[in-house]
């Protein structure tokens, strides 16, 4: 059985099984919305501005904040996404982790990124992104966006720009997409 049918065979384990809906799309867009505004404000200098999703859950954000970005500048802002999965610090406890694709197609070298996930947890995501960009140039800044920022941090990292703040336990779980935000449970599938 070749690598990639032993990733496929293998059962994932865990269902999410969702108690309430917390954002709408429309607040999720409006989220968007107000952070693309607020990283115009911060960067004066946007010709120098790009954005990376990571993939998967940061990809339809990253998308959408680009595409307002680029309404907002009147200027095309560059986008790309990053595979972090062989950047991990957790490949001994899950050895063979879904990977998709970088596609990061300008050098990021002297320019800032603004990086963009769904949900910041523990960080350790976030970290795997910091090593994974040095592959495609050096940065003069990254800038931290999330759509759900929910607390339980293991590592010193803290969001730029946050859709919203929902603190929760470490049993909860949460779900963010363009449709909205959701928080329930994992389960054993």
């Amino acid at each position: 059985m070749s690598t990639s049918d032993e990733r496929q065979a293998r059962p994932r384990g865990l269902t999410f099984l969702a108690k309430s809906q917390l954002l709408s799309a429309d607040d999720v867009a409006r989220a968007l919305r107000r952070m693309a505004h607020e990283i115009v404000e911060r960067n004066q200098s946007s010709a120098q501005l790009s954005v990376i999703g990571l993939q998967r859950g940061g990809e339809p954000f990253a998308t959408k904040l680009a595409s307002t970005l680029s309404e907002l500048l009147c200027a095309t802002v560059p986008l790309g996404l990053l595979d972090v999965s062989f950047y991990r610090d957790d490949l001994s406890m899950n050895p063979v982790p879904e990977s998709a694709m970088t596609a990061i197609g300008h050098d990021l070298t002297n320019r800032t990124v603004v990086l963009v996930d769904d949900v910041l947890f523990t960080g350790r995501t976030i970290r795997a992104a910091l090593n994974a960009l040095s592959d495609w140039g050096r940065p003069q800044s990254v800038q931290l966006a999330v759509m759900v920022d929910r607390g339980h941090r293991e590592l010193p990292i803290r969001p730029d720009y946050v859709g919203k703040n929902l603190p929760t336990s470490r049993a909860e779980a949460i779900v963010a997409t363009l449709e909205g935000v959701w928080i329930g449970t994992r389960e054993p599938s």
